[in-house]
């Protein structure tokens, strides 16, 4: 389950979303992820779908790969959809003993799986298609007018970079400790939830001390290698807008503009 977690993973592949600049990705993540809550109808999906969809085909990254995230969250998205088709209220379509299914609950539960759904595959371009490298950059040069209030962009970005780059080590080393654990006789699976709760415990103790210790070694070998903040620091490779990017902005515009346009209508 936790090998499923494609979030903050990195898929090397050359290809025009791989090519695009790390700023205009964000962008472009940050503008899909406000359409879906902008859209409050099955229609306003459409565009959303289709935009998805052509962005994992210039990716070139397998769909296979991106759809294996979803069964991370799959608990939490039959969670959401049991949620609210019974406890919605409206007209009643079916109904047996105390539980009820309404017409407006199955509306809400469809909006939900969807915008969940397209949420986290939407997410996982961002990071499948952006070298943990590319991000730093891409944060720092695009929130870098927040430095005229005082916030420290680099460490900021740095820290963001870091925690996203530490998602799928954190999933592997994970997995090798609930092996280890189960070799050793542990049942996670078994019992209430509070019996699976307790078992959890010999699985997030070791999680917690790895992680503690990677973040040692980490600061020991950042501070051997001379980092003392962004203050004076140049990059190697500078980002620079080019065409493809400017005709990715125009696409994103023209994209949000589409959905905009179907809420007013719709």
């Amino acid at each position: 389950m936790f090998r499923d977690i494609t979030l903050g993973q990195y898929y090397p592949v050359d290809s025009c979303i791989h090519r695009l600049d790390p700023r205009v990705k964000l962008f472009g993540t940050l503008i899909f992820l406000i359409s879906l809550f902008l859209t409050d109808n099955f229609i306003g999906y459409i565009p959303a779908l289709i935009f998805l969809i052509s962005v994992i085909a210039l990716s070139k990254v397998p769909f296979k790969y991106m759809v294996k995230g979803m069964r991370a969250i799959l608990f939490l998205l039959l969670l959401s959809v049991v949620c609210n088709l019974f406890l919605t209220r409206g007209d009643v379509v079916f109904s047996w003993w105390k539980l009820k299914i309404t017409k407006q609950g199955i509306e809400l539960a469809g909006f939900m799986a969807i915008r969940l759904s397209f949420l986290v595959i939407g997410s996982s371009i961002m990071t499948l298609t952006t070298t943990p490298n590319q991000l730093t950059d891409g944060l720092e040069k695009g929130l870098g007018f927040l430095k005229i209030f005082g916030v420290p962009v680099h460490e900021v970005a740095m820290m963001m970079s870091i925690a996203l780059r530490f998602i799928p080590i954190l999933v592997e080393e994970t997995d090798k400790i609930m092996k280890a654990q189960m070799a050793r006789g542990a049942d996670f699976e078994s019992g209430n939830i509070v019996k699976k709760a307790k078992s959890l415990i010999p699985l997030l103790v070791p999680l917690f001390v790895s992680a503690f210790r990677r973040a040692n070694d980490l600061a020991m070998a950042m501070e051997a290698r001379g980092y003392r903040g962004g203050k004076g620091r140049t990059k190697l490779k500078p980002l620079k807008y080019k065409g493809r990017d400017a005709v990715a902005y125009i696409v994103i515009f023209a994209y949000l503009s589409v959905i905009i346009a179907l809420k007013v209508i719709f």
